[in-house]
Formats: C-alpha cells, structure tokens, sequence
C-alpha cells in the first residue's frame, strides 16, 4: 500500500549504468533532482553489470551511489532487481538509501492496483536464459560467485557484458513476455496493469478481459538521438513522460 502522502509515482528501469554511460548517469541525476514525484521506483538493470556490494567502492560505482544517496534525501527510492543487476545487496541498498522490491511486486496506489517486474522471469521462451536465471539465483552458485576475487568478478562480468552484447539484437527479437505468464499473474495479483521493463521495447500490449501490460523504454543518452522515458502513476492513471 502507498503513503496515503504520496501524489505520484516514476518508474524507470534499464538504464544500464557503467563507466561508459555518463550521459545516462548524468540524466538519471538530472531526473532524480528536478522530478516532481514522491517516490522512484527503479525496476531493474539500472547497473549494465553489478558484481558484489564490494564493488560499490571503485570509482563510477562509489560515484552513482553517492548519487543516489542524495536523490533518497528528498524522495523515496526504491529497487528491484533485474537480470543484469541481481547481485545488489544489503550493503548497496544501504548506501544507497534505497529500499528493496520484489519482483514482482503489487502497488496499492491512487485507487488501483499496479503490477510491477522487470520482465526476464516471464521470458519463457527464451528457455536457455531461463536455465541460466534459475542457476544464478540459487543461494550456492551466488555464495560460490561472490566467494570469488572482485577482479576475477569484474573479469566475468565484462566478458559476459560483450556476449550479450553480440547476441543482444537478435535475442530481444526472438524474445518477448509470455502472454499467459502475464495473466495469470495479474489475476493472481487481483491487478489489471502490469508494468515492466527488460525487453527495450517500450509499448502498450492489450491482454483481453480488461488486462495490459505496459512496456518502459531503456535510456541510452551516449547515442543520437537520445532515448529513455519514465511512466508516472498518479490520480490521473498512467502517463509515459519522454525524458
């Protein structure tokens, strides 16, 4: 349930932050400062790779945070965990002054209820990342990981950043959310919107019986021209504000 204080609500998700992206990091700031909202909720790959809390110390990392330590002072902040950025933990969200999300998670707010999630877990035809999610949210694999040398992890993750890289165009093609994924849990939810992020294809797909799902953009302001929006709830409903 929302603060009964809260008038309006932004949702934003894969910004895919890294040392390479200072224009999207410099928006995001941006946003966070001037916005009119009470609260953001952040949806997931807000990092492009997150490979332990320890990381939050070098350089671009301690420098987001810092960012975002600030945005918390004047508005709440909030995170959920997408399929780049899984391994946030404790320490970041601390740090941060950001408070966890579930995924999926249902907002009470302005008379209606809200899905939310970030989307790779409704993926179900992409049947190779499925396996790859399952095995990297167990608690063994991700205490093995994390066990690991932070260079060693950082290794890891630019290896598999320019994987996905390589194969990223085709895969968001051939993949998009399962429609009858995406009822059954607005059903369960007792929701008839749900909201997300994940596929970089920002759009309104209409479910039938009274049902969406409505898709955000991902932000990328280091190409011409820039991309990137948020989706502000409020009494008024639904609105997507270009950024």
């Amino acid at each position: 349930m929302a603060p009964a204080q809260w008038q309006q609500v932004d949702l934003l998700s894969d910004l895919h932050l890294g040392p390479d992206t200072p224009g999207t990091l410099a928006r995001l700031e941006a946003h966070l400062a001037r916005t009119t909202a009470d609260a953001v909720l952040l949806l997931g790959d807000i990092f492009e790779v997150w490979v332990g809390d320890d990381a939050r110390h070098e350089p671009f990392e301690a420098g987001a945070v810092a960012m975002l330590r600030k945005a918390s002072q004047r508005l709440d902040l909030f995170f959920m965990a997408g399929n780049r950025d899984f391994l946030v933990g404790h320490e970041l969200l601390a740090d941060a002054g950001m408070t966890a999300l579930p995924d999926p998670t249902v907002l009470d707010a302005f008379g209606q209820r809200w899905l939310l999630a970030h989307g790779d877990a409704q993926c179900l035809a992409d049947t190779g990342y499925q396996a790859w999610r399952a095995t990297s949210r167990s608690t063994a694999w991700q205490a093995g990981f994390l066990a690991k040398p932070l260079a060693e992890r950082q290794a890891f993750g630019r290896q598999a950043r320019e994987q996905s890289r390589a194969s990223q165009t085709a895969q968001l093609m051939a993949t998009d959310l399962d429609a009858d994924a995406c009822r059954a849990l607005l059903r369960e939810a007792g929701a008839t919107t749900l909201i997300h992020g994940h596929t970089h294809r920002p759009a309104e797909h209409d479910l039938g019986d009274g049902l969406r799902r409505v898709v955000l953009s991902d932000w990328d302001f280091e190409t011409t021209p820039p991309r990137g929006d948020a989706i502000r709830l409020s009494a008024a409903g639904l609105q997507r504000l270009p950024l």
